[in-house]
């Protein structure tokens, strides 16, 4: 029984687990974008994405902090070049995104074995779904204090005050 059990296993030994999520984390770091199956790029995002934080928290921090958030995520990744990728382009570029770095895109089945195959990608780094020059929506809110049927629309340039009945 596996009651409680939070880690996807692979009906892998935990040292085969732990060494093929961490080349798997390298790739992703270093392609922005990986073809594998469903079941292992969920369990990648779990094991992903806490890292992508840390070199986050690692670019806004004294140095000490800075080192130990680099030697930390070394010793999940053992790659060096996948370090210094995550800690100047990767972290920089998610910067200001609070979560979600990843998104993962089923893509159907495989022949051979019937697999789910799945792409996991880095989000802010697909041209296709990042919109550049994005301005930001108006904000709209709804207030019974001034009146009814006033909506107050708040743009970035200039606030002003619709009304609509």
């Amino acid at each position: 029984m596996r009651h409680g059990d939070k880690v996807k296993n692979l009906n892998r030994t935990a040292s085969h687990r732990k060494a093929m999520l961490s080349n798997m984390a390298s790739s992703l770091i270093l392609n922005k974008r990986i073809e594998t199956t469903l079941t292992k790029a969920k369990a990648l995002r779990v094991y992903v994405e806490p890292l992508i934080t840390r070199a986050k928290e690692g670019n806004n921090t004294t140095s000490l902090e800075s080192m130990h958030n680099r030697r930390t995520v070394f010793s999940y990744l053992m790659n060096k070049e996948a370090v210094k990728e995550l800690f100047s382009t990767v972290a920089d570029k998610v910067g200001s995104r609070p979560g979600g770095y990843t998104r993962i895109i089923k893509l159907g089945t495989r022949q051979g074995d019937a697999a789910e195959v799945a792409i996991i990608e880095l989000v802010d780094f697909n041209e296709t779904f990042v919109k550049e020059g994005k301005k930001t929506a108006a904000k709209k809110t709804r207030r019974r204090g001034k009146g009814k049927g006033t909506e107050t629309t708040e743009t970035s340039e200039s606030s002003t005050i619709e009304t609509k009945e």
